[in-house]
């Protein structure tokens, strides 16, 4: 136990002075698209926690700033971390948050946060200091200074842990991270729709000759002007035998007649990403064999997109995808199924990280959100295929959130004829 405390204030010694030098000019989501999250929610997730947690003490802590000369970061130095951002809806780096769960109820909430420094925000912006506007920001009540919070948390932990233990919060947060309340599906309904415009206008401008990377620039340029701050992951634009490599990000190869290109992309919209994948022709129409493959891939998708209700599970979605691609193979892929090109799982997890937490094990429940994205790859023939979408679990069964885009050869070949 001594060492556990020894090794925790250590680190905190460590980097709470490192972290108050560090400002940030975006706090409680200040000047984002997206808004500030609602304080009555943050009250809501915090309260839920307490419950989960029963009994003990959880600390909290904010992401770090990254070195732009050493980390390469794609958009700044600073994305908060993400069960931080859920809990406070702020954004700012070297704050703690400290939540106290008693068994006979009445839990007490802390948030300390580094103090403003005049000179360090010249060069930083403006940020949130410990006072009234967090309070008011975040819905508790007990701001204070992160200078004096090694020696509190370490009073508290005695007072209220018999060990001198934390409670680990991170399964209790990937349960709770699963239901999405109000805001989060505002931002991922946000998110996919910026997404899809994307596509589409992806779609749009594709050409025989052009560079993978090119239609990258479309996509990305589209997230950004829509007030997309991020992408998701990084962007996926793989054409040719690069649409067989599952995973493929470089995005170099140049485009020919005759090939698909798979764009798997997502915008992060408010710290919410969506991810959707759309395969169409780079020169406007598909081959009679690349339709017959496509259609085949979107019937297993249909497939598993009309049984989603609450109640089933992943697994028993992934089983329906195969079962019918396997039983309506024909000759397409030889003598046996072509499920056996299928070579991912059918569904993950969708919120503030593109494969969110979660047990893959729950049963759907109304306010969850994941994707169904079936795949057929054949390396020796340089097509791959994949089409996925962002669902939302309704009471009924199910919303596509990334319906935006479409799906059917014709419709994409019109929406391609449209930009030529």
């Amino acid at each position: 136990m001594r060492r556990r405390l020894r090794n925790l204030f250590r680190l905190l010694s460590i980097c709470l002075p490192i972290l108050a030098a560090w400002g940030s000019a975006a706090f409680a989501q200040a000047g984002s698209p997206a808004g500030p999250v609602p304080p009555d929610l943050l009250r809501a997730r915090r309260a839920a926690l307490l419950e989960r947690i029963g009994a003990g003490v959880a600390i909290v802590r904010s992401a770090e700033p990254r070195s732009i000369a050493g980390d390469y970061p794609q958009d700044s130095d600073f994305r908060q971390s993400n069960d931080f951002f859920y809990l406070t809806g702020l954004e700012t780096p070297g704050s703690i948050l400290v939540l106290v769960a008693r068994a006979g109820g009445g839990g007490q909430e802390i948030l300390y946060l580094p103090p403003r420094d005049p000179r360090e925000e010249r060069w930083t912006g403006p940020r949130l200091g410990p006072g009234p506007e967090a309070a008011e920001l975040t819905g508790i009540v007990d701001v204070r200074s992160s200078e004096g919070a090694a020696a509190e948390i370490e009073a508290l932990l005695r007072t209220e842990s018999p060990t001198g233990d934390t409670v680990a919060v991170g399964p209790h947060l990937a349960a709770l991270r699963l239901v999405k309340d109000a805001d989060e599906l505002r931002r991922l309904r946000r998110a996919a729709e910026i997404t899809a415009e994307a596509i589409r206008e992806g779609m749009r401008a594709t050409r025989p000759g052009m560079w993978e990377y090119e239609l990258e620039a479309v996509i990305e340029y589209t997230f950004r002007r829509s007030g997309a701050e991020r992408v998701g992951f990084p962007s996926i634009v793989a054409s040719g035998p690069n649409s067989t490599i599952l995973h493929y990000d470089k995005n170099r190869r140049q485009m020919q007649a005759g090939d698909l290109v798979v764009t798997d992309v997502g915008a992060e919209f408010g710290y919410y990403t969506a991810d959707v994948t759309r395969t169409f022709p780079v020169s406007g129409r598909f081959t009679p064999r690349q339709r017959a493959l496509y259609e085949l891939v979107l019937g297993a998708q249909q497939a598993a997109i009309d049984a989603v209700r609450p109640g089933i599970t992943l697994g028993q979605l992934d089983a329906i995808a195969r079962r019918y691609m396997r039983e309506r193979s024909g000759t397409l892929c030889g003598d046996a199924g072509c499920d056996r090109y299928f070579v991912h799982g059918l569904s993950h997890w969708l919120g503030m990280d593109v494969h969110d937490v979660g047990d893959y094990s729950t049963r759907l429940a109304p306010g969850m959100v994941f994707t169904i994205e079936p795949g057929l790859y054949l390396p020796e023939e340089g097509i791959g295929i994949r089409i996925e979408d962002d669902i939302l679990v309704t009471a009924e069964g199910y919303e596509v959130l990334s319906d935006g885009v479409p799906r059917r050869p014709d419709e994409i070949e019109a929406l391609m004829s449209s930009g030529r």
